[in-house]
């Protein structure tokens, strides 16, 4: 039977003082993120389920500015864009803003900013592996690049011949 002192402890002195990482997640990261304007860690947590894979690939939240301090409604956020992405990203500007505002449940975004530069690398994925080729896909590779004379180019043709079936077979 348990003593009334143990049933009075907390579960996180219970587990030897451990806490679920959940709770304590947002006090670490409310002063780095709150620099940035992004008080909670939400919308850039949920990014690619607000916005959808394909964007949240090209596109990361960079900072939230809001309209009047204190008051958290009709912000600007500003999106670090993929060179190149940002004229597309404009036009889908209306659908991500509603996105995010369904988000929230409130319209915490009014507009949009972008800023054109390189993502953070931890948001790309690596591609998928390749396969292997078999013994008679390879043996067909190099026959159909034999007469080929010029044997660097002949290398090079079956390299890419290689990359081509490998990731063909995915």
């Amino acid at each position: 039977m348990a003593s009334k002192s143990d049933e009075s402890r907390t579960p996180a002195r219970r587990r030897g003082g451990m806490r679920v990482l959940a709770a304590t997640l947002p006090a670490i990261t409310q002063r780095a993120l709150g620099r940035r304007g992004f008080a909670e860690g939400g919308l850039i947590a949920e990014w690619p389920s607000i916005v959808g894979a394909a964007i949240a690939a090209r596109c990361q939240p960079a900072k939230l500015s809001l309209a009047r301090p204190g008051r958290r409604q009709d912000g600007a956020l500003m999106l670090r864009v993929e060179p190149g992405f940002a004229l597309e990203l404009q036009h889908l500007a209306p659908q991500i803003i509603e996105r995010i505002n369904g988000h929230y449940g409130y319209a915490a975004i009014a507009r949009l900013t972008f800023q054109q530069g390189p993502l953070r690398a931890s948001r790309r994925q690596p591609p998928p592996p390749l396969r292997r080729l078999g013994a008679a896909e390879e043996a067909e590779l190099r026959q159909q690049v034999a007469t080929v004379e010029d044997e660097e180019l002949r290398g090079a043709l079956e390299r890419l011949g290689r990359a081509m079936r490998q990731r063909a077979g995915q």
